[in-house]
């Protein structure tokens, strides 16, 4: 018997392979001190510029989006989804992104949605200034139905000691400014797929004239990368705090950075709630709690700014023509009061 009898192809993984050296090649730079395909890959900090550098790790899913990708023929996006979603959580201490891994496993290995995948992932990366620098693609038959696979991101970023941010750094009188979000970026998925393909009923190429968007090309919107945007405020130490909103919703994400002498005050209806969202909450009849610690509701990324900052910051992201919403503050804790309170009525008919 060969191994192709038990379902691995070796000469169509080397296919695979040699199309991810390709890709992966294109973000490589002169840190980088190893090629593509070797056990580990090796990478040089400059010195030069790094007198007390603390490296940064995080390790991150795309999840059943997964499925939507697969259904619809589409990879590429999912690939720049889990490099965006590793930057932003880095990103959220101060850190930029230096490298970047990937695990990619098939039931059977296709060349071709290989290649979209990796397109998406370097293209992802470059943007980033990121390396994408190994990483491991299995093929294990029987693990996966056919045309389904599973992949995960690995990143190293690097931060100055001292410049990287801190919960002691919130303080009550901070304004919290929302960024926003593409669309579920890479949360709420399984909820999702089953309000669109299982209650409505739709197929992935179906319009939706609520959304004015087929379905499949709508939930495929890529999670957005905050960081060209914010590297510069970042270096100028504008920011007491930032946080990435991803599974759990503002109530989820935001007391990850927020000291228990703090409660953050979110106010509703002070930012636009995209349509795929009232779409769900329409289909799912959605109770405004469920949405908000379910889907991020078009805020992708929340800045905690000290209030002296603030016009700075807002300048700033002016200037680059940057969409952001003044969202909410910081306020002394209340005694036995969560984290995160909201005033105001979400602006969704469920």
């Amino acid at each position: 018997m060969r191994y192709s009898d038990a379902g691995v192809d070796i000469s169509r993984a080397d296919e695979a392979k040699q199309k991810i050296r390709h890709l992966a090649g294109r973000t490589l730079n002169k840190f980088v001190l190893s090629p593509i395909g070797g056990f580990g890959a090796l990478y040089h900090l400059d010195p030069k510029r790094w007198r007390d550098p603390v490296l940064v790790s995080s390790a991150d899913g795309v999840g059943t989006k997964l499925k939507i990708a697969s259904a619809a023929g589409v990879h590429s996006t999912v690939g720049a989804d889990i490099v965006n979603h590793c930057v932003n959580d880095i990103l959220t201490q101060g850190a930029e992104p230096l490298f970047f891994l990937d695990y990619l496993a098939m039931g059977r290995i296709d060349p071709r949605v290989v290649e979209q995948i990796v397109e998406g992932m370097s293209r992802a990366a470059r943007q980033a200034g990121c390396a994408l620098i190994g990483g491991e693609t299995a093929e294990m038959p029987g693990m996966y139905a056919a045309g389904e696979y599973d992949l995960a991101g690995f990143i190293v970023g690097v931060v100055e000691r001292g410049h990287q941010t801190d919960t002691r750094r919130v303080h009550a009188g901070d304004i919290l400014i929302g960024l926003p979000s593409s669309g579920l970026h890479t949360n709420g998925y399984s909820l999702a797929r089953k309000l669109v393909f299982e209650v409505a009923k739709l197929k992935p190429d179906t319009y939706v004239p609520e959304i004015s968007n087929k379905i499949a090309a709508e939930l495929l919107k890529p999670h957005r990368c905050y960081w060209p945007m914010l590297k510069n405020v970042v270096a100028r130490g504008w920011l007491s705090g930032m946080a990435h909103i991803t599974g759990g919703g503002i109530p989820g994400n935001l007391p990850r950075v927020l000291p228990r002498n703090v409660h953050a005050v979110i106010e509703l209806g002070s930012w636009p709630v995209l349509p795929i969202f009232r779409y769900l909450a329409r289909v799912g009849k959605i109770e405004a709690e469920e949405l908000l610690r379910t889907f991020n509701l078009g805020i992708g990324m929340i800045l905690i700014v000290p209030s002296k900052n603030t016009p700075k910051l807002e300048t700033e992201l002016k200037r680059r023509r940057e969409r952001f919403f003044r969202i909410g503050r910081i306020e002394p804790a209340p005694a036995g009061k969560s984290p995160v309170s909201f005033t105001g009525t979400l602006p969704i008919v469920a």
